[in-house]
């Protein structure tokens, strides 16, 4: 028989073994849940960081613009309303025009040069190196560049409209009691270069000069029928010895009863819109194109592609629709609700909507998103690419 000392070593020993047992499963249980609560934690981790990423960009997009731009504080000055609805960004600064004056001023608000006119509802157009001034209704027109008055002219029949190319050729459309209307063309010198006068074509209604400005598309719409048939004159322009000659180039028209309201040359492509269609000269035939414009806004050629806003019908949003020299939509996208005004150089167009102001390039990426905090009244690209905006503020710059 075993005596007692050793079944009391057997059970001590025992006793030992399952408690050394006990502490390895208590470690390797320690050790697991340590090992599951470090991946719950780095699992939560990650999730909160996650989802802080995707909440703060709901934020930015919630956001909407990539810059918030208080107007005030950007260059430029500060002005009454009434007083900023007669400036007009240009050069680099802003013309100024009342039925008294026009002037021209720095960004500053500094006035460089002035001249006096009375014209009882003037009119201003900019276009590249050149400013024209004209009494809509009235009988007289002024031409400006950043070094002053170039020339002012006399007219003999109401002036409804002025058109300007990049060679400073002014082409200015009359009323006339005794036709349709007709249509004077000057040089950049003041001097009349030829009088076109409406006698069947029907009232001319705008013009487009091409880019070397050889070329002068006229619009027309002839009323005395039962229907309406709109023309499209073109008249080339070729200069020699003595001057220039001006003369008939090609005479387009369409059996659709529509009235071409902007005319404008893409390359050397002519391109001829309605309020809901576009128009082009193709193999010397006037074709409509396929594309699905309900209601046409703003029509902009920036670098041979043409920027087109439109919408579906009254009460919806806005869209662009951009289209290249190849007759391909490389974007079309809704813009907003109200667009106030665009603008553009070679390279760049702008667009204010919805105190949103968006700058593409001409392959129609979003180069620059501003969301301001007042209202635009009109804008234009100065030298450098500056985009010089007048609002109900002031005028200011956006770089």
């Amino acid at each position: 028989m075993e005596n007692k000392t050793d079944i009391n070593e057997k059970k001590n020993t025992n006793i030992t073994a399952d408690s050394s047992k006990e502490n390895t499963v208590s470690q390797a249980a320690i050790r697991k849940g340590l090992t599951v609560a470090v991946t719950i934690f780095a699992t939560i981790l990650i999730v909160s960081i996650a989802l802080i990423f995707v909440v703060s960009k709901k934020i930015d997009s919630m956001a909407g613009a990539d810059a918030q731009i208080k107007l005030s504080a950007q260059g430029g000055f500060s002005c009454e309303y009434s007083e900023a609805q007669k400036l007009y960004p240009y050069g680099d600064g802003v013309i100024k025009v009342t039925s008294e004056r026009i002037a021209y001023l720095t960004l500053s608000g500094s006035e460089v040069f002035s001249t006096t006119i009375s014209y009882q509802n003037p009119q201003c157009v900019t276009y590249d190196k050149y400013v024209a001034v004209f009494d809509r209704d009235g009988y007289s027109f002024t031409v400006l560049n950043q070094d002053g008055v170039m020339f002012s002219k006399p007219m003999e029949n109401p002036v409804k409209a002025v058109q300007m190319s990049d060679s400073g050729f002014i082409a200015v459309i009359s009323g006339s009691s005794e036709s349709y209307g007709e249509v004077a063309l000057f040089d950049n010198g003041g001097n009349q270069l030829a009088v076109w006068t409406s006698y069947n074509s029907g009232f001319p209604v705008c013009c487009a000069f091409n880019s070397d400005s050889t070329l002068l598309a006229i619009s027309t719409i002839n009323t005395s029928g039962a229907v309406i048939v709109p023309f499209v004159r073109v008249f080339s322009i070729t200069k020699n010895d003595k001057g220039y000659d001006v003369v008939d180039n090609a005479v387009y028209t369409t059996d659709d009863n529509v009235i071409f309201a902007s005319v404008c040359y893409v390359g050397k492509k002519l391109c001829c819109f309605t309020s809901n269609a576009l128009y082009e000269v193709q193999n010397d035939n006037l074709s409509k194109m396929n594309y699905d414009f309900s209601a046409i806004g703003f029509v902009k050629n920036v670098g041979n592609n043409l920027f087109v806003t439109y919408s579906d019908g009254i009460s919806q949003l806005n869209k662009l629709a951009i289209i290249n020299s190849s007759d391909s939509i490389i974007y079309n996208s809704n813009i907003g609700s109200k667009i106030v005004c665009v603008a553009q150089n070679g390279g760049y167009y702008a667009i204010s909507v919805d105190r949103r102001v968006f700058i593409f390039n001409t392959s129609g990426i979003i180069t620059d998103d501003y969301s301001v905090d007042e209202d635009i009244i009109r804008m234009n690209f100065l030298s450098g690419n500056k985009l010089c905006v007048v609002s109900t503020g002031g005028v200011h710059t956006l770089n």
